[in-house]
């Protein structure tokens, strides 16, 4: 019988050479990065950068080499990308395999060759669209995105979580984490173990909120689990035994105030022992006396809680600030190692929270094995060894009259990620010397009750002058973990610098507010490289290879709280809004490129004009309203600190018909300011009033 072919000659050849490509193709897969636990505990390799801190450790160490103190002054710019549109830039960048990942202004997530830059594919998740109200707070930051397998996760400024097809950048699947009539939002990055996406949130300042994490599967969005960080109205029964727990270190009617907690950063997953570890924030509102009258230490307020990671199941907790009232969060890095102390190995975990004090706790249990200050403190005078409590000092809680405190509320050690070299055994932090004065004098603490979106503390303060002899408000400082004391510090021209990185060739590498990238000896602190990317740097820079070359990599965008609210000394900075166009760059040892010129610094000057005469009372009457919502981007007293345009130097102030399209209308919030529907004619009136006597304010000292 004959047979007659379904094909001819040419075709069957396109067949073998089809199946021979597949299996190349079958064959490169196979041998790729699979990004799941092994591979992010996997300290060993350098080429990717797979977590906010490399590896589920925090480290934030790389084992590479080629850079290293030799050569490191002949660092150059191999590539870089623009992003014109973006603002406050703080992530981390993930490589995988030759593909860099990260997240920009409006959490608008990027592919691009890791050895080129050029763009893969763009993620947009809409967030204009879809945050309204929550775009209030959060200054357009986003610290990071996480890798699972074959997926990208993004958190969102309106409080979604998104999983994104790694390959292509297609949205998979998308969960709402938090209710959208409160005031919250995420400005963290998720962290990815076993399976499961975890995220929290932030909005302890914006209202009366009480704070929690999520898990969710990775695979398909759905709910695995949820921790309360502080317990709710016992009348409607508690979640488990922990908030019944710590129910018990309230006092009052906390629930009214929400309690606050909000864990936005500081996630660490320890593959070893199979625990997650969560830095919780501070209390809601921040004033104890108002939240829990009665006193109380207030759980899981400021404290490292230790959770099972398959069920949010409570293992065991430490609290580095009992009883919290300065918002001494504890949110910071959490950064896992084996230490030697007294001649034995002990599995610890390091923390430099707001607080002042660096902790080496067993990781284990959650014993306290030491605690010393980092930075000036005095809230407390040390911490006892054998009861793991502070021991305040008198008059701390600002009972009597006003209190001058150090450290601040912005920190002795911000969010801003701190780096362990397990060669020099040091620990690398970006430190702030800083105090502040408290008093809740003028606050009725019987009636206070806190309204959404609206900065309410139940505490007046103030920032002050430098704790310093020297007069820095800033410092990096090598610190000694087992020791528990310093080994180097070099002073900063600010209090706002970014984090750290540091390698196995015995570099801390470090990007600074007023822009430039530096290389140190990580030993003695001699700085061998200086860079200036012409603009204040916020992010954390990264290491990795591709094909054998090693690159230094960092997003350059001025942002951060300090970006909002830090005043006339981060102004002085001169990164003024929409001046400076945010990077991504890329250095290497074969780099042959220059970093582009960028806009040189400038300092707004307040707009004089005759065609607006201030009324003292209605610029009264505005002040509040100005202070408690408008402050949070363009800054207390209008000083604006370049995360937001400085409105003492803007035009709109002086069309009351302009004003309230911005303002009430909603015409810029594709850019990242919100509408504000709620607001009144006369309150619009009162605050264009407020702020034009800022500017004439300015204008008469010499601003």
């Amino acid at each position: 019988m004959k047979m007659t072919l379904p094909f001819r000659p040419v075709y069957l050849l396109g067949v073998i050479l089809a199946s021979l490509l597949c299996s190349f193709v079958s064959a490169q897969q196979s041998s790729s990065t699979l990004v799941n636990d092994p591979a992010m505990a996997d300290e060993s390799q350098g080429e990717n950068w797979l977590a906010f801190g490399r590896t589920y450790s925090e480290q934030r160490f790389s084992p590479l080499t080629q850079i290293n103190q030799s050569n490191v002054g002949g660092l150059e710019l191999d590539w870089y990308v623009d992003l014109p549109n973006s603002r406050s830039l703080v992530s981390t960048p993930l490589v995988v395999d030759g593909i860099m990942y990260f997240i920009s202004s409006m959490n608008i997530v990027r592919a691009v060759d890791a050895a080129s830059g050029e763009e893969l594919w763009r993620y947009d998740p809409q967030v204009a669209q879809y945050a309204s109200r929550r775009m209030r707070a959060g200054w357009d930051n986003s610290r990071g995105i996480g890798i699972w397998e074959d997926k990208v996760f993004v958190a969102t400024w309106d409080g979604r979580l998104i999983g994104i097809d790694r390959n292509d950048g297609r949205e998979l699947w998308s969960v709402q984490t938090i209710d959208p009539e409160l005031a919250m939002y995420i400005t963290g990055a998720p962290k990815i173990f076993k399976g499961k996406v975890l995220i929290g949130n932030g909005g302890t300042e914006n209202g009366p909120n009480r704070g929690y994490i999520t898990a969710y599967d990775a695979d398909t969005g759905e709910y695995a689990w949820r921790f309360w960080i502080v317990p709710g109205n016992p009348a409607d029964g508690f979640e488990d035994a922990a908030m019944e727990m710590a129910a018990e270190t309230w006092t009052g009617e906390w629930w009214r105030h929400g309690g606050g907690g909000n864990a936005w950063h500081g996630f660490t997953y320890d593959a070893e022992l199979d625990q997650l570890y969560i830095g919780t924030g501070n209390g809601s509102p921040w004033n104890r006396k108002i939240r829990s009258p009665g006193g109380g230490d207030n759980l899981f307020l400021s404290s490292i809680v230790a959770l099972d990671p398959d069920t949010g199941e409570y293992l065991w907790h430490y609290q580095t600030a009992p009883g919290d009232t300065w918002d001494y969060t504890s949110t910071m890095d959490i950064v896992l190692a084996d230490l030697t102390i007294e001649g034995e190995q002990v599995k610890a975990l390091m923390h430099a929270p707001k607080n002042g004090f660096f902790y080496v706790i067993n990781r284990e249990n959650g014993e306290l094995i030491s605690a010393e200050n980092y930075t000036e403190v005095t809230w407390a005078s040390e911490v006892d060894l054998e009861t793991g409590r502070p021991i305040e000092n008198p008059g701390v809680r600002y009972e009597l009259e006003p209190v001058d405190i150090a450290p601040t509320p912005i920190g002795g050690h911000s969010w801003h990620a701190m780096s362990y070299n397990p060669g020099t055994g040091l620990v690398y932090i970006p430190t702030i010397h800083w105090q502040n004065r408290f008093t809740d004098a003028d606050v009725d603490l019987e009636n206070f009750q806190a309204e959404g979106w609206r900065i309410e503390l139940g505490v007046g303060y103030e920032f002050g002058a430098s704790t310093r002899d020297d007069g820095a408000t800033g410092t990096l400082q090598a610190w000694d973990p087992v020791r528990q004391q310093q080994i180097w510090e070099i002073p900063a021209e600010g209090a706002w610098d970014a984090g750290t990185l540091t390698t196995a060739s015995n570099l801390v590498f470090q990007g600074k507010a007023n822009g430039h990238l530096r290389a140190f000896n990580a030993l003695t602190g001699e700085q061998l490289w200086d860079e200036n990317l012409g603009l204040g740097i916020s992010a954390p820079p990264i290491t990795y290879s591709v094909n054998g070359r090693q690159y230094l990599a960092i997003l350059v965008g001025w942002g951060g709280a300090m970006s909002a609210l830090g005043g006339q000394e981060m102004a002085d900075y001169g990164w003024a809004y929409g001046d400076h166009t945010r990077r991504l760059l890329a250095f290497s040892l074969d780099g042959t490129r220059t970093v582009p010129v960028s806009a040189p610094p400038r300092v707004p000057t307040p707009l004089a004009t005759s065609d607006f005469i201030v009324d003292g009372a209605t610029a009264e009457s505005g002040e509040l309203d100005y202070e408690s919502i408008c402050s949070f981007c363009h800054g207390g007293a209008a000083v604006a600190a370049g995360m937001a345009p400085d409105l003492r130097a803007s035009g709109v102030i002086l069309s009351a018909d302009t004003f309230e399209q911005v303002v009430r209308g909603g015409a810029l919030a594709s850019r990242g300011m919100p509408p504000f529907a709620d607001f009144s004619d006369a309150e619009l009136n009162q605050m264009r009033h407020y702020i034009r006597q800022q500017a004439e304010i300015a204008l008469a000292a010499g601003r």
